[in-house]
């Protein structure tokens, strides 16, 4: 997973390759652990997922801020797709994985000379939420679709407990979104509208669904945001709008048998191009709802 905040992607402020690297080197060895714990949280929802809608043998794949390599692993390795393109801004990480049906291509998908090719299946998961450009950029990987091929985008989403806005929880994760907003450009309000941009571009058999991955002391989402904010810890200081005594409470927390949060969820929305055949190894398309 290249889980929030962690994807190879940057914006309007950070040149190619500077995506977030004043708040997580990549050359950092920790970094590559913290998001394998993302990975373990939401790859098992991406891989069902992606077999409901059919992926198997006969597909040919684009997995666009494939980070690690978990998501293109599998579809090699357990769903047993033809071929997959990775694509990352840094791929020091995927490049050990290149092989004869792994293409590992180190690109900025704002590149407007960018066409990888034409795929049946264009994945992109905690993406698009870190690019202003998010729409566009629907449209672009609408476009690398083969006939019948299908989009499937993950993003974050939060589902926080109004009545408990001051926690320090609450106060430690509200702010990390806004220094990623500040920082970097990240934005989830748009998140739920992904299905609506979806029929906007034609496609057909859009549906939608929401993991929220229980947080539990010790359990990898629980380490994967206690990494985020050890890491981040210096710019969440420097706000000036969270005590280093609630960091420190808040961190505590996602240690504690009293955690009672629902963490962050992964909201996942899909759609189909048209096609005037049927698909290799596949059936008449069908919808698949959550």
């Amino acid at each position: 997973m290249t889980g929030p905040p962690s994807d190879g992607n940057g914006d309007d402020t950070h040149g190619p390759g500077e995506y977030g690297r004043d708040l997580f080197e990549p050359e950092d060895p920790r970094e590559a652990d913290r998001i394998d714990y993302g990975a373990l949280a939401y790859d098992p929802v991406t891989r069902d997922r992606l077999l409901a809608l059919g992926v198997g043998p006969g597909w040919r794949c684009l997995d666009v801020g494939a980070g690690t390599g978990t998501v293109a692993r599998w579809l090699l390795e357990e769903a047993g797709v033809d071929e997959v393109v990775a694509v990352d801004q840094d791929v020091s990480r995927l490049a050990p994985l290149a092989g004869p049906r792994l293409r590992v291509l180190a690109a900025d998908i704002r590149d407007a000379h960018l066409d990888p090719g034409r795929f049946d299946l264009v994945h992109a998961r905690f993406v698009l939420m870190h690019l202003p450009e998010r729409r566009p950029l629907i449209s672009r990987l609408a476009g690398w679709l083969a006939p019948g091929g299908r989009l499937v985008l993950s993003d974050a989403v939060e589902v926080p407990d109004r009545l408990d806005a001051s926690s320090p929880y609450r106060l430690t994760m509200d702010t990390m979104w806004r220094v990623l907003k500040e920082r970097i450009g990240t934005d989830i309000v748009p998140v739920p509208a992904y299905p609506h941009f979806l029929r906007e571009e034609g496609l057909r058999d859009v549906a939608a669904e929401l993991f929220c991955p229980p947080l539990t002391p010790g359990e990898p989402v629980t380490r994967f945001w206690s990494e985020t904010w050890r890491r981040m810890r210096p710019a969440l200081e420097e706000t000036g709008r969270v005590a280093p005594t609630t960091i420190d409470e808040a961190l505590a927390y996602l240690g504690s048998p009293r955690l009672a949060e629902l963490a962050p969820g992964m909201m996942t929305a899909w759609g189909s191009r048209a096609s005037a055949a049927p698909r290799p190894g596949a059936d008449a398309p069908t919808s698949h709802s959550p």
